[in-house]
C-alpha cells in the first residue's frame, strides 16, 4: 500500500511568485516543467491546489473592510494595496477557475502534466456555506438557513421571490463569516444541490479536501442551528455517505479529505471520508508534548493512523519554523513524514517560511530561505523513496524502559516500516529537549536468522547487531535531544561488512 505525500500550494500567490521569477504573466496553462521536475524529485504524490475557486465583488468587500483582517496584511505584506486582495479562498462565489488563473482549460491541462508525471490533482470543496457572491443566494434562497426576520447573524439578500434574511455560514464555536452564506442541510433540495455540486468538482481533480467536514454532521448542524427555524422535520441520515458514495460509485479510487476537529475524524472515517486531520498530534507536537505524542499515537491503532492526515503546518496555522527551533522542527518533520496515513506538507515550510499567509492575499510576501531548514527537507524527502517508509507494512512498537526508574522511554516515537523482506527500516525519533534511552521492540519475519548491518541514512552512521539479540531485548536507543535516526536494516555479508561498523 502507498501511502500519500501531499503539497499544499496557494495557487494565486504561487503563480504570482513564479510570474515575478519570469518577468511575465504564467497561469496553470504554462507551469514551468522544473516545478513538476522538483515535485517528482521531492516524492510528493498528490498537489493540492488552494485557492483556485473564483471569488467575487462582495465577498472581496468583506475581506478590505474588516480591520482585523486588514491588520493581519500589513503583518505579513507591509505596503499592501488593495489590488492585492481577493475574497477569502473559502468564501467561494463559483466552482470555476478565473481567467487570470488559466480558466477551466488550464486547470485541465495542468491535470493533465500531473498525470503524465505520476501525480494526482486535489482542490477545496466547501460543504458548509457558499460565498457571498455565488447565484444561489439569489436564483435559490431556499437553500439556505433563513429567518423571517433580522436577527444578529443573518444579511438581507434581495432575490426573484423577495427579500430573504439569509444566515452567514458559521462554526458554532465562533461568529458567522460575514463574507458567506450558511447552506441549510435540514433541507432534502440542500442535499440534493451539494451533491451535485460535489459530483461537477469532483469531475475536474482526483482528490477533494473537504473544509470543516464535520459542519454538516446531524447532531452538530442541529445544535450549530437549534434557534433558527427548521424547515421540517430532521433528516433520517448522514449527509456524507451517499454524497461521497456519488462520486466513487465511477471512480473508486478518488479520495476525500476531511478537515475535521473535536475528536470527529473517526466517525467522519466510518462514513466514507479515507483521511481526516489529525489535529490532535499536530497540537501535541506544537505544546512539545512528547510522552502525549506518543500516547496519542499508539492508542489511534494500525487503522485510525493509516487514516490520519498528519501535519505541521497548512494555511489555517502558523508557520511550524515561527513555532519550533531547527533542532524540534527536524525531528517532528522526521516523525510526520515516516508516519502511515496521508502525510502533507505545505507550500513554504520545505524554505523555513515565518508568515502566514491570509487566504485573502493574492500576492505573497519575500522571505529569505533558511538554509538549515532546506537541507533538513532536502534530504529528508530525497531519502524516503528510496526506504520502505510510505510503503509496505508499517507497525508502530511501543518503546520499552532502557532501565528501571528511566522514564525516557515515553519520549520516543519508533515506526518500523517493511515492504521486502528480510530488509525493513526503523524510523526513531526522541522529541525530549534531553537525551532520552528505550529499547525498540523489532519483529520484522526472519530476524533472529541474521546478523544485521542497521545504517542510519540521516546521518550515515552504522551499526551491526545479532538478530537474536534484537529478538530478545530489541534495539538500545541513546538518542541527543531531539534526535532522529533513519535506520535501514538490511541481512549483514561479507560485501557489506565494514571495519568501521560498531
Amino acid at each position: 500500500m502507498a501511502h500519500p505525500l501531499l503539497y499544499e500550494i496557494n495557487a494565486p500567490c504561487w503563480l504570482r511568485a513564479l510570474a515575478q521569477a519570469r518577468g511575465g504573466p504564467v497561469t496553470l496553462a504554462d507551469v514551468p516543467a522544473a516545478q513538476l521536475e522538483r515535485w517528482q524529485r521531492l516524492g510528493f504524490t498528490h498537489i493540492w491546489l488552494m485557492g483556485v475557486w473564483t471569488r467575487g465583488p462582495r465577498a472581496r468587500e468583506q475581506a478590505l473592510a474588516a480591520p482585523p483582517l486588514r491588520r493581519s496584511y500589513g503583518e505579513v505584506l507591509p505596503g499592501w494595496r488593495a489590488e492585492d486582495v481577493a475574497g477569502s479562498a473559502y468564501a467561494i462565489g463559483d466552482y470555476q477557475v478565473p481567467a487570470a488563473l488559466g480558466g477551466e482549460g488550464g486547470l485541465a491541462q495542468f491535470r493533465n502534466r500531473l498525470h503524465a508525471q505520476g501525480f494526482k490533482l486535489l482542490l477545496d470543496f466547501v460543504p458548509n456555506h457558499l460565498g457571498l457572491d455565488h447565484r444561489w443566494l439569489s436564483e435559490q434562497p431556499d437553500l439556505f438557513v433563513q429567518s423571517p426576520t433580522q436577527r444578529p447573524g443573518t444579511f438581507r439578500q434581495e432575490t426573484g421571490l423577495g427579500p430573504r434574511w439569509l444566515a452567514h455560514g458559521k462554526d458554532p464555536n465562533f461568529p458567522g463569516w460575514t463574507d458567506t452564506a450558511q447552506l441549510d442541510y435540514r433541507r432534502p433540495a440542500t442535499r440534493a444541490a451539494m451533491t451535485g455540486l460535489l459530483r461537477s468538482v469532483a469531475a475536474r481533480c482526483d482528490a477533494l479536501r473537504c473544509d470543516m467536514a464535520m459542519l454538516p454532521l446531524n447532531d452538530v448542524f442541529a445544535r450549530t442551528w437549534a434557534h433558527f427555524p427548521a424547515p421540517g422535520p430532521a433528516p433520517g441520515s448522514e449527509f456524507w455517505p451517499e454524497a461521497i458514495a456519488a462520486v466513487k460509485q465511477t471512480r473508486p479510487d478518488f479520495l476525500f479529505l476531511a478537515e475535521a476537529y473535536w475528536g470527529l475524524g473517526p466517525r467522519l472515517q466510518a462514513l466514507g471520508f479515507d483521511y481526516t486531520y489529525d489535529k490532535d498530534l499536530y497540537d501535541k507536537l506544537m505544546a512539545r508534548d512528547a510522552a502525549g505524542v506518543q500516547r496519542h499515537l499508539l492508542g489511534l491503532g494500525p487503522q485510525g493512523l493509516a487514516a490520519g492526515a498528519h501535519f505541521l503546518e497548512n494555511h489555517d496555522e502558523p508557520r511550524v519554523a515561527s513555532l519550533l527551533s531547527p533542532a524540534e522542527h527536524r525531528a517532528a518533520a522526521v516523525l510526520v513524514m515516516s508516519l502511515p496515513g496521508m502525510r502533507f506538507l505545505h507550500e513554504g515550510q520545505l524554505a523555513g517560511a515565518r508568515l502566514r499567509v491570509p487566504v485573502q492575499l493574492l500576492r505573497p510576501p519575500a522571505e529569505p530561505p533558511q538554509p538549515e531548514i532546506e537541507e533538513l527537507y532536502e534530504r529528508l524527502l530525497t531519502t524516503l523513496p528510496a526506504t520502505a517508509v510510505g510503503r509496505g507494512r508499517a507497525e508502530l512498537p511501543a518503546p520499552r524502559a532502557a532501565w528501571p526508574e528511566n522514564p525516557t522511554a515515553q519520549n520516543f516515537v519508533l515506526v518500523q516500516w517493511q515492504a521486502r523482506p528480510p530488509e525493513f527500516d526503523l524510523v526513531a525519533v526522541n522529541l525530549a529537549p534531553h537525551r532520552s534511552q528505550c529499547y525498540a521492540p523489532l519483529n520484522p519475519a526472519g530476524l533472529a536468522a541474521h546478523q544485521w548491518l542497521l545504517r542510519d541514512l540521516l546521518s550515515q552512521e552504522q551499526y551491526r547487531r545479532a538478530g537474536q539479540d534484537l529478538q530478545q531485548q530489541g534495539l538500545y536507543l541513546d538518542l541527543p535531544p531531539h534526535g532522529a535516526c533513519l535506520f535501514h536494516c538490511q541481512p549483514q555479508t561479507a560485501a557489506n561488512k565494514s571495519p568501521s561498523s560498531s
